[in-house]
Order: C-alpha cells, then structure tokens, then sequence
C-alpha cells in the first residue's frame, strides 16, 4: 500500500492552482466582449487555450442529475429529487414525478449504478429514458473518502447486503411490482444478492432483473481490461494501487483505490480518442462553435468526475470476479454461505451486451443465462445489441431506441406471468 502518493497528489493539485487561477483570468479577459482583442484570432488562441489548460488541470466535483422535467405520456411533468434511504456508503435516491391525477400507476425501477470510479450521475440519461415509463430510483453511492473510519468497512458482501437491504426497503414500501437494472460491474452482486433472496425464499426479492454489459464471466470473450486483472493479481494491485487517505479529508486513514489512478486507466484506454477529442474542442472554441464546445464540455464534467472505491472492496472485486472467476464457477461465498444461482427460479432475467462492447466481451453476461437455469423460459432473455460499445447499453440513441424499449416490453411480460411474490 501507498501511505504518502495520495499526499504528494494534493500538493501537486495545490500547486497548480495559482496557474489555474491565472488561466482562468486570462479566459475571462480575453472573451470579455469590451476586449477588442476578443475579436482576433490571436485573442480567441489565448481563450481558448486558457480554457483547455484550466479543465485539463482541474479537479472536477460531484455533477448533479439536474433532472426538473420530463415527458410522460406526451406531458411535461415535474421531477423532483428525494432520498429514501441513507447507509453510509450509499444513498437511495427516488426521482418523484409530478402525475396529473388518475395517472395509471407504472412499474417501479430500481438502477443498481456501478461503483467503478464514476458518480451515479453518469446514469443521467438511462434514468432520463426510464422517467417516462418507470417510477424509477437510482443508488448514489457515496465517496470513500467522505465517509469516516469510523463507520466501518464496505466490501463486495457489504454490496450484496446494500441491494438486499434495497430490495426489502421497496418491497415493505408497497405498490406496483419492482424490477432492477444493474449497469456494468453491479451485475455480479446483484445476481449474488437475489440468489441469497431465493435461497432464503425471501418475499422482498425483485419481479426481474435486467443485467447489462456485466462481467459475469469473464472468461468469455476476455478483453484487455479482463486479462490485465487475470494477469496482475491482488496482490499487484495492493501493492500499486491502493493508497492510504490523508487528512483533512473525513475518510483520513482509510484505504482506498483513489479516483485519480481510475481516471488515468480510463484515459489510457483510448488515449488517442481522448486526445483528438479536446483538438477538436481547442478549434471548436477558436472557431466560435459554442454548441459543439458544450457538448464537450458536458461529457468532460461527468466523465472527469471520480470518486474513491475502499480498498476491500476494489480487491475482493478483482480476487473474485476478474482472477478467480468464482461466480461462474459456484464458488462465490456471502457471509459465508455459497452463492447458488440454481436458488433463482421466481425472478425475471433480461441480459443486454452490446456487439463493440470492449469493457465486458460478448457472451460474459449472458452467462448468467446459462448460471440460473431454473429460471423459467417465459421470464428470460437475452439481447444483443448490434453497433453499441459499453457505454451504448445504457445510454445513447441506440438504448433509447432498441434496448429501453426492450426492457419496458420485459417488464411487462414478466408481471403478466405473475411468478414473484405479490
């Protein structure tokens, strides 16, 4: 573990900011509209570079949701943000829709967000979609480095706890049937969380569960990601990448994998896409294209924004799923009972991958197909989706025009075949 890089981080970033605190005046100078200089070529050079060193160097907070309105049934609706539940790692959050009255009551949604470096914000669009259709609630989970040492560990059995402890929280509130959507890394323990549910044939456990772009079996169709995790070990990344959190944070003393390390792996990926990205936003603000540049800028705020996962629950997460494979193997363990996929036989399965899917390959969720196999066939499927990376089985045109619908469709089997718990 690394007890001082997280300290050497913060005084690289207080370093900076006099430079940033400059660049940033230098920008408002120079697009000043009294600034005959604003005019120029060499005036909007300046700005423009002045932006691009700013962001670069910038430390990027939380992003909101800012979700006010949103269309149901063709009218425009009010949505308002409220907070359900509140464990210390995670709070769930319910977007509360303002219904004309007499509305017919929808399905309820639960989205599983990933706890992979990114705020649940980056969910922004995938609950957008589902607003219309679904009353839906999202997990916010919380940064490491906000929550204090003294409330405790939060590793992969603690997950599964939080989706059960979820599952039960909306089940006892009442009304329409629930499903869940996991994004990404939540798939496993979500799957491991109603597997616990059956076993112990829970009433609170979901109608379905919709599984998309998630690391099932990472064995199938094994990508960089999977094999440098396989290649590496636990040990290798105790050793690399955890670090040990310095005041005056309120987490001081935890152990964490920081957000700064996961920014770089993700910028690593597609280096050159990201390079060529900020050239074209550099000669978008030259050329005075705002809107291309706000595009930009928007996918940049949430992009660049990350969180710090504890250190138990990064490495229990590559020993179990990424090296040991011990899901896919029946070897997962939660609290010290096994994690029998065979127990799934009342809840729903919809798996989606997405064809140029480069984080979890082709066939590692639909695994899980495989793995419950006493899930009947009128409450299963899977989908994949043609022309779509990992990101585009959440969000993008193609979700919202195949896979949303898709999953709405599901859902709507699922209730009419009636086999969850009333």
């Amino acid at each position: 573990m690394n007890r001082f890089s997280y300290q050497i981080y913060e005084m690289a970033q207080l370093a900076m900011a006099p430079a940033r605190a400059f660049s940033d005046l230098t920008r408002m100078t120079f697009k000043n509209p009294g600034n005959p200089w604003a005019y120029t070529p060499v005036g909007r050079n300046i700005a423009a570079s002045a932006e691009m060193f700013e962001r670069v160097t910038r430390r990027y907070g939380k992003p909101a949701f800012d979700i006010a309105t949103v269309f149901v049934d063709g009218q425009e609706v009010g949505v308002t943000e409220e907070t359900v539940l509140v464990k210390p790692f995670c709070h769930l959050v319910h977007f509360a829709r303002d219904l004309p009255a007499g509305s017919a009551p929808q399905p309820r949604l639960l989205l599983v967000a990933p706890m992979s470096g990114h705020y649940a914000t980056l969910l922004r669009g995938t609950v957008e979609t589902f607003l219309q259709t679904h009353d839906v609630y999202i997990t916010d989970w919380v940064d490491a480095r906000v929550v204090p040492l003294s409330l405790g560990k939060f590793d992969l059995d603690d997950y599964i706890d939080y989706v059960a402890d979820i599952c039960e929280h909306l089940s006892l509130a009442g009304g329409t049937p629930f499903h869940i959507l996991a994004v990404c890394q939540p798939s496993v323990p979500v799957l491991a969380a109603v597997a616990r549910m059956e076993a112990h044939d829970s009433p609170h456990v979901p109608a379905s569960m919709t599984l998309t772009g998630g690391p099932i079996d990472t064995r199938r169709s094994p990508t960089q990601v999977n094999k440098l995790a396989e290649k590496r070990g636990p040990a290798w990344f105790r050793q690399n990448c955890i670090h040990l959190l310095p005041l005056p944070y309120p987490g001081a003393g935890r152990s964490v994998y920081p957000g700064f390390l996961q920014l770089s792996g993700f910028m690593a990926m597609n280096l050159d896409r990201h390079v060529n990205a900020h050239l074209d936003m550099f000669n978008h603000l030259v050329e005075g294209d705002g809107d291309s540049a706000e595009k930009h800028r928007d996918f940049y705020d949430e992009y660049l924004a990350v969180m710090d996962l504890t250190a138990e629950f990064y490495l229990q997460t590559i020993d179990t799923v990424f090296v040991h494979h011990s899901l896919p193997k029946g070897e997962m363990m939660h609290r010290g009972e096994k994690v029998d996929l065979k127990a799934i036989r009342r809840v729903g399965l919809l798996t989606v991958e997405g064809e140029k899917d480069d984080i979890s390959g082709v066939g590692q969720t639909q695994a899980a197909q495989d793995l419950c196999s006493s899930i009947p066939d009128a409450i299963r499927l899977h989908h994949l989706q043609e022309d779509v990376g990992h990101y585009g089985v959440f969000n993008g045109s193609r979700f919202r025009k195949h896979i949303a619908p898709k999953v709405c469709a599901f859902h709507k089997a699922v209730e009419e075949a009636g086999l969850f718990p009333a």
